[in-house]
Parts: C-alpha cells; structure tokens; sequence
C-alpha cells in the first residue's frame, strides 16, 4: 500500500477492549482546528422532549462537538475554488475539505475520494468532469460515478452523501436521467439536477471495528436491551423461562408494530412513478 493512501490500523492488544479496536488513518489531513467562522455550537437533545420524557431509545451522553457548515458548492455557480485543507469531521463518516472561492470567501464541503490541497473545483451547469466538480446531470457522461445528487432542483446535495458512496449515471432521455443509487434502486431524475464527481472519501469506513462499548457511547448511542430479555410488561417478545423464542408470527417493536423487514414506504406515493427498479 502507498504511503499517500488510507489504511485500517489496529491497536496493540494491551487491553481485551483494544484486541478489536481499529480506526481509519487518512493522509493528508489538517492537524489545525476547524475555522471558527465556519461553526456552530451542536445543542443536543439526548433522546428527549421538551419534558425531559425519552423520546428516542438509546440516546444521550456522547463527547462534545462543534457542527462544521457544509455548503452547496452549486450555491457558488462559475466561482472557482480552491482547496485549502482536508479535514476529518465528527457529525460525518466521509471527511471534509475547507475550500476559497475567487472573491476570498471560505467554505466546508464534503470531500470526494482522492482531491488534494491545491486542487481547483467549480459548480457550473457544463463544467469539465473532474473530482469535486460540481454539474448538471445533462452534461455529465453516462458511467460515470457520482454523489451529491439532488432529487428536486435546488434542494442540494440529497443522495449518496455518506464514507464511500456514489451514484452511477446510467441513462438520459427525455430530459430524465436514469441513476442507480447507492441501494441498487434505479431511479429517474430531472437532467437539471446538480451532481458532483467522483465518490465520496473515507471508503474505508465500513471496516472500522469499534473493539469497544466506551467507544459507542462516545457517539452518544445508549446501550440497547433485547426485547426478548425484558418482561411481557415491557415488549412483546417478553416472557417465559430462560433463553425462549420470540413466540411470535412476526417481530413486533415495544408497541405492537411490525419489525425488521416490514415494507414503510407508502404505495400511493407521489415519487413512485420514478422509480425504475427497486433496491433489493
């Protein structure tokens, strides 16, 4: 492996914790503090209403953290940016790239796999299809990977947004564009709808092993109980002696609802007509 590349590094087994434990080193990436104008304080809620009641299951606690301020580059049309600095975010699993435009102006966006300090990127409706380029789907060649994708126009960024995600542009007809999403589901979108090159970074991120309970709770996630462990008062998967099944015909949350592969998805919604091919 290159020496300029990500790679998976594993703890030394000192503790039964850090046997597991890995984390993703990115190269390239600023040892400096966020921009201070480019922040805002992050309010949490911890799983709860305005009555302290929990309104979210295993919620709260988690290490404190600054928001950083992702603009829509298509916000900027024809300005050309540079790139200043890649940096790693908390609030995200891809990392992020604080960019300069002509006129002076900062900014945080996602980063795409692969650009670098120094590299130039533009929004514009026909730019050229370099990584972190900004485009209209009209203009950008079928095969090609993309992410960022907007599903109303002017909305932003909607689609593919997560470590190592892209869309593929497989089709354009009738002023639609066929996109196979992340999912697998085919979809068609407006060809008037912006994109941006490439995938996005940290596609190492789904290897990462999280070795430790601690290291859950520092992301502000609660530990969760079985259902089946609790009483019948508590969940329906409750009850009987020892390790029992659920007794159950299906799955059910604490209040009675179908689980774990129930279709949610309204059948008479309005967007159906442009699905072509659903994710499996």
């Amino acid at each position: 492996m290159k020496k300029d590349q990500d790679k998976i590094v594993k703890k030394k087994p000192n503790t039964s914790a850090l046997r597991q434990f890995s984390i993703v080193k990115s190269f390239g990436l600023s040892k400096n503090n966020p921009d201070k104008k480019l922040i805002k304080t992050f309010k949490k809620s911890a799983g709860r209403d305005n009555l302290g009641h929990i309104s979210t299951r295993h919620r709260g606690g988690g290490a404190k953290r600054k928001y950083r301020v992702i603009t829509d580059l298509a916000k900027h049309i024809d300005q050309e940016a540079t790139v200043l600095t890649l940096e790693y975010d908390p609030n995200r699993t891809a990392r992020i790239t604080k960019i300069q435009f002509e006129n002076g102006s900062k900014a945080y966006i996602v980063a795409p796999k692969g650009i670098k300090v120094g590299d130039k990127v533009v929004a514009s409706a026909n730019a050229d299809e370099r990584v972190g380029n900004r485009v209209m789907l009209k203009s950008i060649n079928t095969g090609t990977q993309i992410y960022g994708v907007e599903l109303t126009i002017g909305k932003g960024p909607q689609i593919a947004k997560s470590a190592g995600n892209y869309a593929t542009l497989m089709a354009k007809e009738n002023g639609m564009a066929t996109v196979k999403l992340p999912s697998g589901e085919v979809r068609l979108i407006k060809e008037e709808c912006y994109a941006s090159i490439g995938s996005v970074s940290n596609e190492l991120h789904s290897l990462v092993k999280i070795g430790k309970a601690g290291r859950i709770r520092h992301m502000g996630r609660r530990p969760q109980v079985r259902g089946k462990a609790m009483n019948p008062v508590d969940h329906p998967h409750g009850g009987g002696e020892g390790n029992t099944s659920v007794g159950l015909k299906h799955p059910k949350t604490p209040w009675g609802k179908p689980a774990m592969g129930k279709i949610t998805r309204k059948k008479n919604k309005a967007s159906n007509k442009f699905i072509v091919k659903r994710r499996k």
